[in-house]
């Protein structure tokens, strides 16, 4: 095999033009069997083979610096920069991570795992190459899908300026994780069909030189294209036109399938799967329902439908009732703000970890407008997740914003019911944190008036330790519950349901007969729940013990491991409050 003799990206000098065929066959071939047992990023890797080993073959890595926009297009790079045994040694497919990762190798200048970043870190990393008196090449990868990312668009704006070494290779595969919306798409494919003449040319408005290539999976022509910018003094765009999921035929006809794939998905694909019901399907079937009835709800997704259910065929029903704003967390804030403030009813669904990028909008646009919007947070909860899609912050982002209300359903009925108050009222934006993991149900409607806020549930009344079990911990707290009987205790249990605020009234009545007040989170302690109730008891006798994550970025660190690190056991949960009982 010539992958055998490719341990560093000089080793690439010695090939022909037809070894680096071969070996852009061989590292198609070890991608596809390591994230078929694994998981990971499919389509993205393999379409970016050929450019990899051109990028590599042409320019001199690390002195010249590649900044990989969101890495989900990074295996190849990784291969060919000494950690091939992570993708050829099955003992070793998770001894690296799958993004870029400066701790792993010298050829990874960041850790990056969200989009639209990359031309604004290489901004940075070429100015401070040109203020140093350096001499070399900064080159930033980006996706089409990536480009309608805010930050991209800033990135670009200013990196046009700078009057030097500058390279965008910008991968164009028609895609993004699903299909790419919006208007900059029309003159992407305008410079497709015109072999990159196109008078309209958004890059050359922009102020960058600009140069294509058609064919995106010819390691000869991407050489032949690189070679001619290399060097450069002035900021340039490579504008590539390449095929995702290139060398698995199912991966090229199945492309948002095959953008971010679970183990097993190359044998097991368009086999019958069993139906469950999960949360993903109450929320679909509430917003078709809602569409049937001709109300003007607007389902709001930024470019990550795979993440809540919204199958193609679901989008395509949803017609003008469904928005894809792309890679845009942002302005889908505003979008929805806006759309709630002209009496529509927007319903916008987020994943955890792109939460921090609306902060601006929410506090502004959103809550400082009041306008009632509802947002559904997906994911929530720490986890053994790469650092960089984390989804224990949200709750402390979201929930210290002034008139944003953030709910924590724990079942099936809750959810339902807080769904109905939310897309009805007129009053806040509200939030809800979609439970994480299976479906719970109680069988039983419930009845809340979420109108009514922060007002807890008391599920079961004790004496001397109430349990607060916040959203997904309320198993954790019933749990918590049980065991302190066999210490002769019979706790409180309490479900909060509301992360925005506390129920003074509640919170009060407890002192005539608790010492200690234990609150459970699924989430950073810091800024989140627990401290507002720790805050509440301040000057007061009660002991308050708050269980959650710690503020710290851990990266695939196992859940079990880190339960263990934060007392999140019923064992250490008594444990802890035993000890200060006594």
């Amino acid at each position: 095999m010539i992958l055998d003799k490719i341990n560093m990206p000089s080793d690439l000098r010695c090939l022909t033009v037809e070894d680096m065929k071969t070996l852009a066959s061989e590292m198609r071939e070890v991608i596809i069997k390591k994230v078929n047992t694994i998981g990971g990023h499919m389509g993205p890797n393999l379409g970016i083979v050929e450019a990899t080993i051109a990028m590599h073959y042409v320019f001199s890595s690390p002195v010249d610096k590649f900044i990989f926009d969101v890495s989900h297009q990074c295996y190849p790079h990784k291969i060919l920069t000494g950690r091939k045994e992570g993708f050829i040694d099955p003992d070793k497919y998770l001894k690296y991570t799958g993004y870029t990762a400066p701790e792993e190798s010298e050829h990874d200048l960041f850790k990056i795992g969200h989009t639209s970043t990359s031309v604004s870190l290489a901004c940075g990393v070429a100015k401070a190459r040109d203020i140093k008196g350096e001499k070399h090449n900064v080159i930033a990868l980006i996706g089409d899908g990536s480009l309608s990312g805010g930050e991209a668009l800033e990135g670009l704006d200013n990196a046009a300026t700078l009057g030097s070494n500058f390279i965008v290779i910008v991968n164009d595969n028609e895609m993004s994780i699903a299909e790419n919306y919006g208007g900059l798409y029309d003159n992407l494919k305008l410079l497709r069909v015109t072999n990159g003449q196109a008078e309209c040319n958004f890059f050359k408005t922009l102020g960058f030189d600009y140069l294509y290539v058609e064919e995106g999976n010819n390691v000869e022509k991407l050489i032949e294209a690189f070679s001619k910018v290399k060097d450069t003094t002035s900021p340039v765009v490579v504008h590539i036109h390449t095929e995702k999921g290139c060398g698995l035929e199912l991966a090229e006809k199945n492309k948002e399938a095959f953008h971010w794939m679970v183990p097993g998905l190359v044998d097991n694909f368009g086999k019958p799967q069993a139906e469950y019901e999960c949360y993903e399907a109450i929320t679909k079937k509430f917003i078709s329902d809602k569409v049937e009835k001709g109300e003007p709800v607007v389902a709001i997704n930024a470019g990550t439908p795979g993440v809540f259910g919204f199958t193609k065929d679901f989008r395509q029903k949803l017609g003008k009732h469904y928005t894809d704003v792309g890679i845009a967390e942002e302005h889908a804030v505003a979008y929805a703000s806006a759309l709630a403030k002209c009496g529509a009813k927007p319903i916008f669904c987020v994943m955890s970890s792109f939460v921090q990028r609306t902060y601006d909008q929410m506090s502004q646009d959103l809550c400082l407008n009041n306008s009632p919007i509802t947002m559904l947070v997906h994911w929530g909860g720490l986890s053994g997740a790469d650092a960089t899609h984390l989804c224990s912050f949200d709750m402390s982002l979201i929930s210290n914003i002034p008139n944003m209300v953030y709910l924590a359903p724990t079942c099936k009925e809750e959810y339902q019911a807080m769904l109905e108050y939310s897309y009805n009222q007129n009053e806040h934006p509200v939030a809800i944190r979609v439970p994480a993991g299976m479906l719970v149900s109680t069988g039983e409607k419930d009845t809340t008036d979420y109108s009514q806020l922060n007002k807890f549930k008391l599920v079961e009344k004790g004496e001397k330790v109430a349990i607060l079990g916040l959203g997904n911990f309320f198993t954790l707290a019933k749990e918590v519950k049980e065991a302190l009987k066999t210490q002769g205790i019979d706790a409180t249990l309490i479900n909060p349901k509301f992360i925005t605020g506390v129920d003074s009234e509640l919170l009060e009545d407890l002192k005539a007969n608790h010492s200690v007040v234990v609150t459970l989170e699924d989430g950073m302690l810091d800024g989140g729940f627990g401290e507002k109730i720790a805050r509440f008891y301040g000057n007061s006798d009660m002991k308050v013990l708050n269980f959650g994550g710690m503020k710290e970025f851990t990266d695939r660190v196992p859940i079990e491991e880190l339960y263990e690190r934060y007392h999140l056991t019923p064992e250490l949960i008594v444990k802890d409050v035993t000890k200060i009982l006594k």
